[in-house]
């Protein structure tokens, strides 16, 4: 199956297997995908990640992080740009997610990063995605 948004079918597995409580959930491999679930670990979203081979791109394997009475850490996942409406941002005017609680997922020409980071840096680019 052609799947033509990547980023948006990794966010809707991480969501999904958010709200069925499963420990892990497996994604197709991709290094932006990487990025992405490292910038999660990072913020302190999942717990880890891990990629595997599986003959063909390989899987990355995320373990989803839970609190003392069961209930998801990641709250909410939106993908604001998408392939038909690409939204790009300046430094200047790069977005807080609910005042500046959550992160947004922004591609720059440096890399991914957080708009935290990238506005440390005074670099915009494509806000890939909110996470709350």
């Amino acid at each position: 199956m052609q799947i033509t948004d990547t980023i948006a079918d990794l966010l809707t597995r991480i969501r999904n297997a958010s709200s069925a409580k499963h420990d892990t959930v497996d994604i197709p491999a991709s290094n932006m995908k990487k990025a992405i679930c490292q910038i999660l670990v990072d913020e302190g979203y999942v717990k880890e990640f891990t990629t595997m081979e599986d003959g063909k791109q390989g899987v990355i394997k995320v373990t989803l992080k839970y609190t003392e009475d069961k209930t998801p850490v990641i709250t909410g996942l939106r993908r604001v740009s998408k392939p038909g409406l690409r939204i790009y941002s300046n430094a200047e005017n790069l977005p807080k997610v609910m005042k500046g609680l959550g992160i947004a997922i922004i591609s720059t020409s440096k890399g991914i990063m957080t708009d935290r980071q990238a506005r440390k840096e005074n670099i915009g680019g494509e806000v890939l995605a909110f996470v709350w």
